[in-house]
């Protein structure tokens, strides 16, 4: 059976060289099934390590992460118009994000009918273009703050581009900070303020006013101009499961697409398109460049490998959905050997078992 391995001794480190590089409270961002680490475990170990409050984007997580945090403040990161999301935001004593006006009146009369007041971060869109009200909207957000049952506790932005634009990062610093300075002139109290995600903590220099947003760091899985001397975490395992000898000239896999040049030593690891090996997450930064690097890799049909015993391998063969065949000639490998492959938590399928060692 396959299962993603994660080493908690070195997620502790992670954990605490970012605390140490923000220097102000850390939010938890366990969306995505944890970034692929598990919601329930990733959770508890940010929790045993310090982390308050928590953030997430799908309603669905609420529930759950209810369980596990009875008094830590959680983070909806999404602005609703949905009056039955509203509901599960309100009764679960969340905090709601409201970019809209639309968004502010629901969660309000959700709130009336829940007989709670709710509170609530304002989301200001600087130029990410999803939740938010833009700058040039800045009236209606100052209307959301005279709603009855709205308790406004603080307010956040979202950087598209702090992966590689630091320039286009620290300008919508200046928007948010603009806009924030507008609404406290109005007279409002904008409590908490955070706009720094995890590549901006580590690429952009003073930017992370109350508190930052930290997921995909914790992970040691983050886009960096520098060395951010955070350990990179996480493996796919899974044990091998059949050694084979076949003959020069034998097909490989679906499609007969590889076929063997000499004879050949073949070992059966159960990992598969099924457990998210072989798929590729697009970049979030893509530019012309990694396009092209991309492009290359197309044209050499670049070779995938499985590590067994410490040693790489190269696949061969297409990657089935739930088994990968790959070349040990030469080798001593085994049935029962140790195979692994480094695959991003977000690609990994979450129905497969989350082990921390």
């Amino acid at each position: 059976m396959s299962r993603y391995v994660i080493d908690k001794k070195r997620l502790e480190e992670n954990i605490n060289l970012i605390k140490e590089k923000a220097g102000v409270p850390v939010i938890g961002v366990v969306k995505g099934n944890g970034y692929g680490f598990g919601l329930r475990e990733f959770t508890e170990i940010l929790r045993e390590n310090g982390i308050k409050t928590f953030a997430i984007t799908e309603v669905d997580d609420i529930p759950e992460l209810r369980e596990i945090l009875t008094d830590e403040d959680i983070l909806v990161m999404r602005s609703t118009g949905i009056t039955a999301e509203a509901e599960i935001i309100a009764k679960n004593n969340c905090i709601a994000t409201i970019g809209s006006l639309n968004s502010a009146k629901v969660m309000d009369k959700v709130s009336r009918a829940l007989g709670v007041k709710t509170k609530c971060y304002l989301k200001i869109d600087t130029g990410l273009g999803r939740y938010g009200f833009m700058p040039s909207e800045v009236e209606d957000a100052i209307k959301c703050y005279d709603f009855e049952n709205l308790e406004f506790v603080g307010a956040y932005t979202h950087f598209s581009s702090a992966f590689t634009n630091e320039g286009l990062t620290k300008t919508q610093l200046v928007l948010f900070k603009d806009t924030m300075a507008q609404i406290e002139k109005a007279g409002k109290d904008v409590g908490i303020l955070h706009a720094s995600n995890s590549p901006a903590l580590l690429n952009v220099s003073d930017v992370c006013l109350d508190s930052v947003r930290i997921g995909s760091a914790f992970t040691g899985r983050v886009i960096t101009k520098n060395k951010s001397g955070l350990n990179r975490l996480g493996s796919l395992e899974a044990d091998v499961i059949e050694v084979k000898t076949v003959p020069a000239g034998y097909s490989i896999g679906y499609n007969g697409l590889y076929t063997t040049k000499r004879e050949t030593k073949v070992a059966i690891v159960p990992i598969g398109h099924y457990d998210g090996f072989g798929l590729a997450k697009e970049k979030e930064n893509a530019d012309f460049h990694s396009v092209l690097s991309q492009f290359k890799k197309y044209l050499k049909k670049q070779r995938m490998y499985v590590k067994i015993n410490g040693r790489m391998y190269s696949v061969i063969g297409e990657i089935g959905l739930s088994h990968t065949a790959v070349d040990v000639t030469g080798s001593d490998v085994k049935v029962g050997d140790l195979a692994s492959v480094d695959i991003s938590p977000l690609m990994v399928n979450p129905r497969i078992p989350r082990i921390y060692k």
